[in-house]
């Protein structure tokens, strides 16, 4: 590349990335997001079920009632988010909001939340009616007084679905260091990891359909990666040993499902940024899609993993530095390279997307 071209390139990358507010530093996105939220949907959720932990939700919230941070125990984590984030619209059946979990809603509320537990701060950017506000803060027309309020939320869920799509991108780019034996129709995952504690799977969507059981053994390993390649995607295999404490160390990561559809209970963290999906049972472990039709139930413990990628705009191997705020609460802060890597996320995903698809 000649000097002309070079300069060109990094002053592309500079105008993306100066386009990420600064607010959006301080919020969770790509590994760190699988550590702080139970959910993330970057579209639309159509819920009728619960989670037990937080939730991000990058389009409209609607279904009949459902309900939100339903456990006392969440992990903790240094990001101050509600237990519910809704870039768009609030619609369908009463949220109930549990344990203090707050919320914050870019567009209306028509549904309305039953606020329940500890005291409660929600802001909103239209209008929000059915809510009983009692002891709680409910702030609403914020997008009206404050439009930063609703264009930061705005940009926030675009970062979250360019850094999920690229985690997703670089964590199938990982080499193999694990093999999956059969036994009858026994799927048998032994964990072998390797530099930094990390093991790796490579499977396709054939090679997981041949199995009606799981039997998994993470032997020690810190994170396990799952790369399974292929669409549509079934997950109807059960879990021999059941599902407790999978979903903070194994990632099931599905890069060009477009189609996902569970119906069997879920030990690990799902990856599948661009699926369609629809869960009949519960996924225990962190989960990201495309869109949701939610009929099962999301369980912790989320991903709790130390496993970083040098280039994962949300890994908390970018920071640099902490803040406080008001509340006292350290928020790590990307460095310039964090903010490098957001622009280039935001500029390649879809062509690597596609790389995979064709790979398939």
């Amino acid at each position: 590349m000649n000097f002309s071209h070079r300069a060109r390139a990094l002053l592309a990358l500079a105008a993306v990335s100066i386009a990420v507010p600064a607010w959006a530093s301080s919020e969770p996105s790509g590994l760190d997001a699988l550590r702080t939220y139970n959910l993330v949907v970057l579209g639309n959720l159509t819920s009728s079920s619960e989670v037990e932990g937080r939730t991000f939700v990058g389009g409209n919230l609607t279904g009949n009632s459902s309900n939100y941070l339903i456990s006392s125990s969440v992990p903790a984590t240094t990001y101050t988010v509600p237990g519910l984030t809704v870039v768009g619209d609030v619609t369908g059946g009463t949220k109930n909001l549990n344990n203090g979990s707050g919320a914050v809603v870019g567009g209306n509320v028509s549904s309305g939340f039953n606020l329940n537990g500890a005291t409660q701060t929600v802001q909103v950017g239209g209008t929000i009616s059915n809510t009983n506000v009692n002891q709680n803060t409910v702030t609403s027309n914020l997008g009206a007084t404050n439009p930063a309020f609703t264009q930061n939320l705005t940009q926030y869920g675009s970062l979250m679905s360019t850094s999920m799509k690229e985690l997703s991108y670089q964590l199938s780019t990982q080499a193999s260091t694990s093999t999956v034996s059969l036994s009858g129709s026994t799927g048998v995952f032994t964990a072998q990891a390797g530099s930094g504690g990390t093991a790796v799977f490579n499977l396709t969507a054939a090679d997981l359909s041949k199995m009606s059981a799981i039997q998994f053994n993470t032997n020690g390993a810190d994170t396990v990666i799952v790369n399974v390649t292929g669409d549509p995607i079934t997950l109807n295999q059960n879990f021999l040993g059941g599902t407790n404490n999978l979903g903070q160390h194994v990632i099931w990561n599905f890069p060009n499902a477009t189609n996902l559809t569970l119906t069997t209970a879920w030990g690990g963290s799902v990856l599948a940024p661009l699926a369609n999906a629809t869960t009949y049972n519960y996924i225990q472990g962190s989960a990201v899609f495309g869109s949701l039709t939610q009929d099962g139930e999301m369980h912790i413990g989320t991903y709790a993993g130390g496993y970083s990628l040098p280039s994962d705009p949300g890994s908390s191997s970018t920071t640099s530095s902490t803040s406080s705020t008001s509340g006292g609460t350290s928020v790590p802060e990307p460095g310039m390279v964090g903010l490098l890597g957001l622009g280039l996320a935001g500029l390649v995903w879809r062509r690597r997307n596609a790389r995979i698809a064709r790979a398939a």
